[in-house]
């Protein structure tokens, strides 16, 4: 049987039948909402717990008929064949009922706040830049998310020195939250005469959207200013005192808008980016495992700091912190499955992590 105490299994037994209960004798609008959602958690380990102690059952069964002396021959070698196919069944069960019980983030299910910016490189980093935006722009529409734009400012060249959106949908933060680092790109660039390949960086940072029951933020701990928008090369684009920029006094996060025409919109725009970047700041210092602030979360943006590499001349991507290499850089940057291949490999190497920690605990 699994490693995992039957004490702790018969209590998530006992905790699902309760809710299953309030739930069927009807509860305030609140309470159904929050019952609901511990319902649908605990719904399908109970059912993995249920499958795994039948089939532990069914292999006890069948090993008392294999070691009975006095069973038919013919109904033994039946047992000892039926063994043979339940225990990686077993296996399969344990390993499940094990991921299902790992350590849940909090903000796996929130939207998030993508930052991406050019680092090290000029105008080459920001045209990479838009390429790395391109990318999650593509991949949350396979996925079905809504992609809105918060701010941003274009090169020269048409690339981006730094955009920032929300991405809204259900597990946004869950499959984007690994992107968060320093992306290398190796290609020639289009102004280079001799082909040389140049290197150059992009920095992204995801963050979990939060809500105002999620951080607080009073309003003696802002300074707000108001100016007016200005266009390339700091021309006027606006008649009025519209763009906004925040200062989080306490922090001294500084967040500042000016997409749109009305200060109102860039005011609750800043907020959401500012209510994000402090409840990530919150969430790093409860969470020792991931206990950095944004600025280490994203480094520098210096070529040597990266968690990611692009080689268009051999149309690769590798990913340095779990050794994954993929021909398909075409794809990836379409935001295609094969991205998704990078992200699934990421999330099973942090599981690993976390039951490997799991199983140091157990022992010790």
């Amino acid at each position: 049987m699994t490693t995992i105490p039957a004490e702790r299994l018969d209590k998530l037994v006992a905790r699902w039948q309760i809710v299953q209960g309030a739930l069927a004798q009807g509860a305030d609008q609140e309470s159904y909402v929050r019952l609901s959602r511990e319902f649908a958690e605990l719904d399908p380990i109970v059912a993995t717990i249920t499958a795994l102690r039948k089939a532990v059952r069914e292999r006890e069964d069948l090993q008392q008929l294999i070691d009975d002396p006095a069973a038919d021959p013919d109904m033994t070698s039946l047992a000892e064949a039926e063994l043979g196919e339940l225990d990686p069944k077993i296996e399969e069960l344990e390993l499940r009922l094990k991921l299902q019980l790992l350590p849940k983030d909090a903000a796996d299910e929130k939207s998030a706040i993508l930052e991406v910016r050019a680092g090290t490189g000029g105008e080459e980093a920001a045209l990479f830049a838009g390429d790395l935006f391109r990318m999650y722009q593509r991949y949350g529409d396979r996925m079905g998310w809504k992609v809105n734009v918060l701010s941003a400012s274009e090169s020269a060249t048409g690339g981006y020195k730094e955009i920032i959106a929300n991405i809204t949908g259900k597990g946004v933060f869950a499959r984007l939250k690994f992107e968060s680092g320093v992306h290398r790109v190796q290609r020639v660039p289009e102004t280079e005469a001799q082909g040389r390949i140049h290197t150059s960086a992009a920095t992204v940072a995801v963050l979990p959207e939060a809500e105002e029951v999620d951080i607080k933020i009073d309003d003696k701990d802002l300074r707000i200013d108001v100016f007016r928008a200005s266009g390339p090369g700091g021309q006027s684009v606006n008649t009025t005192d519209s763009a906004v920029r925040i200062t989080h006094l306490p922090t001294g996060l500084v967040v500042s808008q000016q997409d749109e025409k009305s200060q109102h919109k860039n005011k609750a725009k800043a907020m959401k980016v500012l209510r994000a970047r402090l409840y990530e700041m919150e969430r790093a210092k409860r969470d020792a495992e991931r206990a950095q602030d944004r600025r280490s979360q994203i480094g520098t943006g210096d070529r040597a700091e990266r968690i990611r590499t692009y080689n268009f001349p051999q149309g690769r991507v590798t990913d340095h912190r779990i050794g994954f290499t993929t021909h398909q850089l075409p794809y990836v940057l379409e935001g295609a499955p094969a991205l998704d291949e990078i992200i699934d490999a990421l999330v099973t190497d942090y599981q690993t992590r976390q039951l490997a920690a799991m199983q140091e605990e157990a022992h010790a």
